[in-house]
Formats: C-alpha cells, structure tokens, sequence
C-alpha cells in the first residue's frame, strides 16, 4: 500500500472514531426538559420551555457545536489535529471549546478584547485559548487569518449553522419537542418561539414544522440593536447596524447567512429591558435564574398567550430557556449594571405582573402584526 494511501486510510479512521465519540456523548445524555410554565388552568393556554441550561455545557449552543463539529468532520474540513477558530465570545465558543477537547484538537476563540474574564474563565476551563481583537469588526477577518497561518478550519457558526443541523429529524430540538409534547393537552402547539443568533435554531424548527405539515407558528423575537426584525419585516437582507445586541446569544448587527426569514410566521421585537424584567419574574415564579435571551423568548410567549386568551383560543405555546442565569450575575443581575446601561425594568415587570394576573397584555405598537381572530 501506497505511503498516500495509508495517510487517507488513517484519515479516515481518526474521523469514524472522533464522529463515534461526538454520538457516544450524546448518547450518554438524556434529552433536555420540557418544563411547564404555570398559568391559571381556567385559562386553558399552556406554555412551556424547553430547558436547554441542561446540556454539558449548560446552554442551547450545545446542540449547535456539536452539529458544526459533525458537519466539519463529515466534510472533511477537520481531521486529527487541525485547530480549530470560531469568532465567540460566548456560550458557541464554550461548547465547541468542549467539543474540540474531547477530540484532542485546539479551539481558539476570537473575540472583542472587551470581553468579560467570566466569559474568557468559561471557554479556558474546557482547553480553549482566547484570541483578542480591539475592534468587534475585526472578528472575521481575523478568525479567517488565523485559519489559513495556522492550517486550521474556520467553524462559522453565522454561515453554517443553518446547513450542520438535520432539519428533517435525527433528534435535532424540533423533533424533540414535538415529541414531548405529544402527551399534553395540546400536543401541537400554536405558536413556537425563539430567537434568532445565527438563525439556525429558528431555520430548523420552521423547516420541521412545513415537513411534517403541522399547523404550528413559528415566532421569532429580536431584541434591541438587532436587524433581523426589521430586515424581515422590510424585506431587506442587506441591512446592517452599528452596534451589538446586549442580549448575549441572540440579536445581530447584520443579517447572517444562516437566517432564514421565509420560514417564520412572524417576528416580534422586545426592548432589552423588557426582556431582563421578564428573567426578574421567572425568577420568582420557578425559583431559579435564567439568561437574558430566555426573557426575550418567555416575554413573546406571554403576548402571544394573551392573545390566544383574548381570541378564546386554547391551545399551548412552547419557548426555550437557553441557558441558567448564573453566566449574568455581573449583568443583567447586577443593578449597577443596569443603571450603567439606563435600563429600567419597573414598567415591564409591571406588564408582566399584571399578565400572569389578568392574562392581559397591552396593546401591542403599530408596526406589529394583528390580533389573532377569534374561534369560535
């Protein structure tokens, strides 16, 4: 056997048996929780949240790395030592900091040099390295540079998000939910909500909802300083912002790749305060601390509850808890941070209050869709 031939053979073999470890993983973890919200019976609206906090990694980007990871070694992008980029400074660039360790590869995340030493704790204690740029603009560009002078792979979370994960099945989170759902009152919901990040969530739950031709919406909130919304709304995919979402995980300055704006049923826009008063009330009401991105998710649900209410419609409503709450103590819990940051939460908790006692909810702003129409 040729010296080529051998290399290939061996190749091929570390990539059988890193893809095999990547789904013995897996398989050694149960599926996340789906956990219900409570509101009053009377109003025969249930909500629930898929707890994605309960992964390894403690948040819904783990399904996402695990899915780039597969997709890379399938295509023959990551073999046994190539390094690994991802521009994050996140909850993406901790779990596939987790991913690239379990395979014996280096993962190295480029992001802002303003990024928190909580954020940079996270990603070194599961083996990454942290690579800093002075300007959020540079991200790409460098994780592209870093790529090609190291021999390594370029993950892309923003391009290939949408494209690593089966849609159609194979347990991806859709096919989850619906499958715990089947045993609730409602077992097809009305309405699924998310956020967009890279677009990849909401691309394969609205694709799964047309395969399996179920009646389900699919909502998608976005949060301040994000153009998804509006680049949705208008049509318009090239619309870029100058500044990013302070909701970590979701929001973007610009349309990514992996955004899929013709599977969404509808979109609706939440100011930040409101989505961190909303995490303030979940507290109270499960007992335990959640992510900004989940109180942009739960504050949808609730308008899109009332509205099911005010329509004489039952039904359910399902939204993902992204991650715990213990990533934020030094933000979104911190009321020094807050002030910083002129958010003033009072006014939306009160929404929210006034919500889970009355099931009412203000009349919502002019640009956004109408009320359901009501049943019968």
């Amino acid at each position: 056997m040729a010296a080529t031939d051998r290399g290939a053979e061996k190749t091929r073999e570390w990539v059988c048996e890193a893809v095999r470890v990547i789904e013995a993983d897996a398989n050694r973890s149960a599926d996340t929780h789906l956990i219900p919200f409570p509101l009053p019976p009377e109003w025969d609206v249930q909500l629930y949240l898929k707890d994605e906090s309960t992964h390894p990694t403690g948040s819904l980007k783990h399904r996402l790395a695990r899915s780039l990871f597969l997709y890379a070694l399938c295509n023959g992008w990551v073999v046994e030592g190539t390094p690994v980029i991802e521009a994050s400074s996140g909850s993406t660039a901790v779990s596939e900091a987790y991913f690239a360790r379990m395979l014996g590869l280096p993962f190295i995340a480029v992001m802002p040099r303003t990024t928190s030493g909580e954020k940079v704790e996270l990603i070194e204690r599961q083996g990454g390295r942290c690579h800093f740029v002075d300007e959020p603009s540079q991200l790409y560009a460098e994780s592209h540079r870093l790529a090609a002078e190291l021999g390594g792979h370029f993950m892309d979370q923003f391009t290939h998000a949408e494209r690593a994960t089966d849609w159609r099945g194979n347990n991806n989170i859709a096919e989850s939910i619906f499958g715990q759902m089947a045993l609730e009152p409602h077992p097809e919901p009305e309405w699924v909500v998310v956020g967009a990040g890279t677009g990849g969530t909401s691309a394969t739950i609205g694709r799964f909802i047309r395969y399996r031709r179920l009646r389900t919406r699919l909502a998608v909130v976005d949060p301040e300083y994000s153009v998804f919304y509006d680049a949705w709304r208008d049509a318009r995919p090239t619309l870029t912002a100058c500044r990013g979402s302070r909701i970590e995980g979701i929001g973007r300055p610009r349309v990514e790749p992996s955004f899929i704006g013709d599977v969404i049923d509808r979109m609706i826009k939440v100011p930040d305060a409101a989505s961190l008063a909303t995490i303030h009330v979940v507290e109270q009401v499960l007992g335990r601390r959640v992510g900004g991105s989940t109180g942009t998710n739960v504050w949808g649900a609730f308008q899109l509850v009332a509205e099911l209410r005010a329509a004489r419609r039952p039904g359910s409503v399902v939204t993902l808890l992204c991650d715990a709450g213990d990533r934020y103590g030094n933000t979104y819990y911190d009321r020094r941070w807050l002030a910083r940051n002129e958010l003033e939460l009072t006014p939306h908790q009160d929404t929210v209050e006034s919500f889970l006692a009355t099931g009412d909810w203000p009349t919502p702003d002019g640009d956004e869709q109408p009320a359901l129409t009501p049943g019968p």
